[in-house]
């Protein structure tokens, strides 16, 4: 079985509103549980570790999945998130993949967070599987290959401009998840909002928005396979 290191963000105010922000939860739940029930080594880790945030919003009854629901009667796995251990901690080697989760949050925190940039690039650099999702691509933006940045000319898709207009947070957010890949020389590509959509390219893995999570895991486990 492989060993996955999953990653959330740290990060709980969403820029100069005061509002609460954090990850997505069902982009948490999707994934866990897909690795957990294939029998998959989890480790769950954040920049200051122990309690990650999760954006009330992930949380209202609309946006309710059924890993949520598991989830919410999962004390074991509310354990292992009330203890995510620190990113800091954690090297390429001991893992075979590693897993970024989405959310507003990791746009302030991971992608500007040198550890985290070169834990990416150790892992792409050793030919394991890197995956992100929804606002997760974001974290990829100063992540480098070969002098590069890592998303040149690879097909890529992340949350979209238009998925960011319809939830009013257009102004507020430090880039476009969107308008960044395409920046940086990615292929970008998209589906209607809120629609499912994962792409893999060589080991790089990304998915559109919350509903992609399955997907994406998906794609992971695959590559693994």
């Amino acid at each position: 079985m492989s060993k996955i290191l999953l990653v959330l963000t740290s990060h709980n105010i969403l820029g100069s509103t005061g509002r609460p922000t954090g990850f997505w939860l069902e982009e948490f739940t999707a994934p866990y549980y897909i690795f957990h029930d294939a029998g998959e080594t989890i480790t769950v880790a954040s920049p200051k570790g122990g309690q990650p945030p999760i954006d009330p919003k992930s949380d209202e009854p609309a946006s309710q999945t059924d890993t949520m629901t598991r989830f919410k009667g999962d004390a074991a796995t509310q354990a292992v998130l009330a203890s995510t251990v620190k990113l800091s901690d954690m090297k390429a080697e001991d893992f075979d993949a590693i897993f970024y989760s989405g959310g507003h949050g990791p746009m302030w925190d991971l992608a500007e967070d040198p550890v985290s940039i070169a834990l990416i690039e150790s892992f792409y650099n050793a030919g394991k599987p890197v995956a992100a999702v929804c606002h997760a691509p974001g974290v990829l933006r100063h992540v480098k290959y070969k002098g590069e940045p890592l998303v040149k000319g690879k097909r890529v898709t992340g949350f979209t401009n238009t998925e960011e207009e319809e939830v009013q947070l257009t102004k507020v957010v430090p880039f476009l998840v969107e308008d960044e890949l395409k920046r940086l020389g990615g292929r970008y590509e998209k589906l209607d909002n809120w629609q499912p959509f994962a792409i893999t390219d060589g080991h790089l893995i990304t998915g559109q928005n919350p509903a992609s999570s399955t997907p994406t895991a998906h794609a992971l486990r695959k590559l693994l396979a």
